[in-house]
């Protein structure tokens, strides 16, 4: 009996790497159906992929309640919404220039909309993808339908169709101030979609900064961290790249800067993981020949020995010199707003 407890114990030692190789191969062949079965499901079922792209679930920061800036310390922004479409409503942040800060204590929404016709610039910013809601200006910062607290689903349509909105809304209120669309990431398709829909209008936007912009979103999600697991998988543009255009997800940026005649400024990190510079040398030159006018037309690239990445220009301490805007207008003279921007 000794001997028989001895070699059970004895087979237990000689039996337990078996079993650890057994659900060694059996993680293994999971893992395997799976990184398999996502192009597949992706091509079959196209919300998928839409939720890559736009990342509206990802929330950040988290536990924040949206409506009230101040919780954030922000005691000179105020929440509201706006109601684009039957059924969407738009949480937009607007933030007074830094000279106004203390008059903006306690103030309520209309005052901040009478604000915005003082003549001091204003930006409305379109954030990236898992984003949500400046410097000197005004910053009008939409939560496009589906992100934060806007309700709806996004789209490509949808997205453009709120940020002109919130263009017209503001160019009614803004008087003879100069209103700048700023496109951060997957926002700066937003920002050139909608200043094609405004040229197709006979409005040209006072100017556009577009800030770690892709060419297209095709050539941009080619490049995407998730697409670097599947760049050798067989039928990758089929699986993935054809099914985004295929669903109406394209944000042309190299189409639209052809056709574009605002004032454009292009930042972005040489250094960027997730869209190479080279994509934003692609659109400075499009843009130029476009134009035909270096004055019409900036780029200026941060060095990736500065480590901003793909979301860290913010961190800059030259970017408020670069984006400056302030006493450009007044009440008796009208300036250009990049005539004396320090490139």
């Amino acid at each position: 009996h000794k001997y028989w407890g001895l070699r059970q114990e004895g087979s237990g030692d000689t039996v337990a790497p078996s079993r650890l190789l057994w659900w060694f191969k059996r993680g293994l062949l999971v893992v395997c159906v799976i990184y398999v079965s996502v192009p597949f499901m992706m091509r079959q079922f196209p919300d998928i992929i839409k939720h890559l792209v736009f990342s509206h679930r990802v929330r950040v920061p988290f536990f924040v309640n949206l409506s009230q800036p101040a919780d954030l310390y922000l005691n000179h922004t105020v929440n509201m919404y706006l109601k684009s479409e039957q059924g969407i409503s738009l949480g937009v942040w607007h933030t007074v220039p830094e000279s106004q800060w203390k008059e903006a204590q306690g103030k309520d929404l209309e005052w901040y909309q009478d604000s915005l016709g003082a003549g001091i610039p204003i930006i409305i910013y379109l954030h990236g993808n898992g984003g949500t809601s400046a410097i000197g200006y005004h910053v009008l910062a939409l939560d496009y339908r589906g992100f934060g607290d806007s309700t709806g689903e996004p789209t490509e349509v949808g997205l453009t169709t709120d940020t002109l909105y919130l263009y017209q809304w503001v160019k009614a209120r803004s008087g003879s101030s100069l209103v700048v669309l700023w496109g951060h990431s997957l926002g700066t398709g937003v920002a050139t979609n909608t200043a094609v829909k405004l040229i197709e209008q006979g409005i040209v936007v006072d100017g556009v900064i577009i800030e770690g912009a892709y060419t297209n979103i095709r050539q941009g999600g080619a490049h995407h961290p998730f697409a670097w697991f599947y760049l050798k998988f067989p039928g990758f543009e089929y699986f993935f790249l054809d099914t985004m255009a295929e669903n109406n997800v394209i944000f042309p940026n190299d189409e639209n800067l052809k056709r574009m005649r605002s004032r454009l400024l292009i930042l972005h990190a040489e250094d960027d993981h997730i869209v190479p510079i080279h994509m934003a040398q692609q659109l400075y030159e499009i843009a130029q020949s476009a134009q035909n006018s270096e004055n019409q037309v900036k780029m200026i690239p941060f060095a990736g020995s500065l480590g901003y990445l793909h979301n860290g220009l913010y961190k800059d301490p030259h970017l408020p010199d670069i984006i400056r805007l302030e006493n450009l207008v007044n009440s008796s003279v009208e300036i250009s707003i990049w005539q004396k921007l320090q490139f």
